[in-house]
Parts: structure tokens; sequence; C-alpha cells
């Protein structure tokens, strides 16, 4: 095996709180590392743990798109694994949840022979279902990325949670923009009156990035969807609307097993 190293890891959520001792340990110990933040303050954050780290959001301003950008992280990152160093790629929340650049530059190392892993973090869904209570197994979660909801069909289950990524860049298909207008949440909000009723009360989500800040949990009407305020980090949540159905087969098929095996004894 190669030398170099890559390590991709995330810093989670709440600046201080969600970074585990194990990335913590390879943060100190690498000779490189690069990081990916949110924000500007979370950043400084990491900037204080290791001075010499290198920020990769300057690289957002050297390409047509987000992904030509993301392309030249990958091959900033992988350069150091080549020239035989110890690399750490600290990524805001999970860095594995929509982030094409740790997946990808794991991936490339591996293929090229270099020494490479993802760890798990706290993502914003994690944040999610503690601040708003959800308990993803009672019901059932339906997770995609907003735009790519909205690119192609899918099967809406009304009896489960839908839960839409990145609604700040609804409709987005430059992978240039980093908004949207309210137009596009419109046709959003109007492709989801078909499912559910317009007065359907929905969330939107943002988890908090300080100890001092409050999660924002605002809730309003499908139907005013296109006039809300979002972010970035907006999520939106939509509660099921009807109720689970039995699957009457099936539990008949279990019913009859459950008596030729004779689970009472």
């Amino acid at each position: 095996m190669a030398q170099g190293s890559l390590i991709c890891l995330g810093t989670g959520i709440m600046l201080g709180a969600h970074l585990d001792p194990l990335s913590r340990n390879y943060i100190a110990a690498a000779d490189v590392v690069f990081v990916l933040m949110a924000d500007a303050l979370t950043e400084q954050w990491l900037l204080e743990m290791r001075p010499d780290a290198r920020s990769l959001q300057p690289y957002y301003h050297q390409g047509p798109s987000r992904q030509h950008s993301y392309q030249l992280m990958v091959e900033a990152m992988l350069a150091e694994v080549a020239a035989g160093k110890k690399v750490v790629g600290a990524f805001y929340g999970h860095p594995g949840v929509f982030a094409w650049v740790p997946h990808q530059a794991v991936k490339q190392a591996q293929q090229q022979g270099y020494f490479s892993r993802m760890l798990p973090a706290i993502s914003a869904e994690d944040c999610l279902y503690a601040d708003l209570g959800i308990d993803p197994g009672r019901y059932g979660c339906q997770l995609y990325e907003c735009s790519q909801f909205m690119f192609y069909q899918r099967t809406i289950d009304t009896a489960a949670y839908l839960i839409l990524w990145q609604l700040g860049v609804a409709g987005d298909r430059s992978l240039a923009r980093f908004a949207t207008p309210g137009q596009y949440r419109q046709l959003l909000s109007d492709y989801l009156c078909r499912f559910y009723p317009p007065a359907h009360q929905v969330t939107l989500y943002e988890a908090a990035s300080l100890p001092t800040q409050q999660a924002r949990i605002e809730h309003l009407p499908l139907s005013e969807l296109a006039q809300a305020t979002v972010s970035g980090k907006t999520t939106l949540v939509i509660p099921p609307c009807s109720a689970l159905q039995a699957n009457t087969e099936l539990l008949q098929q279990l019913a009859a097993l459950d008596q030729a095996t004779d689970v009472s004894r």
C-alpha cells in the first residue's frame, strides 16, 4: 500500500459539541488538513485547532458550476495524498450525507492504492429527529434531496414522513446557483398539493449550529411554501396525512406461518 493516506470526517452540526475524540485525534495527527464548513464561524473554530488547515471554500469561485468546483477540491486533496502525506478532510455535518467531495476523494484514493476511509458523524438528520421529536421507525420516512425529488418521478407514501433537503435551491438544474426564487418552490408546492391538502401543516427546519441558538422550527400550510423565507440549510418536513393501510394478504400469510410454527410455545 502506498504511503499517503486520507481520512474524511465530519465536525457535526453544532460548533464544538459534535466532534468525536477519534476525529479530533486524526485532525491533530494529520500532515495536511482540508476544511469545508457551512459557515465562517465553524471554519474559524477549526483553524484555531489547526492554524495550518486549508479551506476548500475558494474552489467554489474557480469553476462554472459546483460540480466542477467539487472536482477541483478532490484533486487538491489527492495531490497531497500522492505526495505521501497523511491527509484529513474535515467537512460540516456528516461527511457522507449530501457531500459529493468526501465520497469521491475516498473512492479515488482507494482506487489508487492509498489507505482511505470515512468516519461517521452527526448530521442534520440526526438533529432533526431529536428537535422535532420524530421516531423514523413509527411511520417511516422518505428522504430526498429537494431538486432530485422534483426532477424524477417518485412514489409518495402519504402515510409516512416526507423530508426534502436543500429547499433553498429547489429546482436548480444549473448546479451554479446557491438559491432559487419563490417561483421554484411554488412549482414544488403545486406538485405536492396533488398528494396533500393545501392546508396541510408542514415544517421548515434548520438545525442549530451554536449552543446558544435554537433550531428553526416553523409550521405553515403547504400552500404558503413559496412565500416562506428559506436558506441553504432549510429542510422541508411533511408529516403523514393518511393512515397506514394493513397489508391483509401478507398478514394472513404471517398468521398461517405463526400457526404452523406454533410461536406460542
